[in-house]
């Protein structure tokens, strides 16, 4: 495995972000390509598994995460056999390791790439991710950018901190995971709607509106500041 590794940083930095290209690409024809499994075997095979079934939800949800699999259908999946805590709970596991999965791969194949191209408002924005908070990426997750996998990918290739990204990651994924997961869960037992679990959901759009607007005072100051 590091022989290959080496192997593959003597690769010039255009062969890296091309791979990088063509491994989303792939992706993303695979998410057309290949068939969506069926709702209602998913319990089973949980079942099957036994108490496997906890990491094999996390390692497989991550998988399919950098595979741009939408996070919405993993999180619905989850709560539908896991229950809505539960659900959730192994939903951000999912998150956190295909966001470390995403910036490493981005990192490795594109970041010296965009290193050495980047120039003026280019720059001053790599300069931005660079700076940025644990705020800051969650103010960007929330966007309705570009799907998770992506974005954890384009994170990769800029110059911004591992630690801050991933823990934004995870917050800014936490209102939707308990939400979709207790709708999962109801659509697999109608008679249990647990409203607690799905209350965390209408907080999306609450902390969505209050970041975007930290970000543009932010910005405006910043703008006002004597050169």
């Amino acid at each position: 495995m590091i022989p290959a590794v080496r192997r593959l940083f003597r690769q010039p930095s255009a062969a890296r972000f091309t791979l990088l290209v063509l491994l989303i690409g792939g992706c993303a024809l695979l998410l057309l390509l290949v068939p969506r499994p069926d709702p209602e075997q998913l319990p089973r095979l949980a079942d099957r598994l036994g108490d496997l079934a906890p990491v094999a939800a996390i390692l497989g949800g991550a998988l399919l995460l950098v595979a741009l699999v939408p996070r919405t259908f993993i999180t619905l999946a989850s709560g539908a056999i896991f229950g809505p805590l539960e659900g959730a709970a192994y939903a951000l596991g999912a998150a956190l390791v295909a966001a470390a999965i995403g910036f490493t791969v981005g990192r490795l194949l594109g970041r010296e790439f965009v290193a050495e191209r980047v120039r003026g408002r280019l720059a001053r924005l790599d300069g931005w991710f660079a700076r940025q908070s644990v705020l800051g990426v969650v103010t960007v997750r929330l966007l309705p950018i570009a799907g998770f996998g992506l974005v954890s990918y384009g994170y990769g290739t800029t110059a911004a901190r591992v630690l801050p990204f991933l823990a934004g990651s995870v917050i800014a994924s936490a209102p939707t995971a308990f939400g979709y997961a207790a709708i999962g869960a109801a659509v697999s037992s109608p008679g249990h709607i647990n409203w607690y679990a799905a209350a965390p959901a209408s907080l999306g759009l609450i902390a969505s509106v209050v970041l975007i607007h930290q970000w543009w005072r932010a910005e405006r100051r910043r703008r006002s500041m004597p050169v």
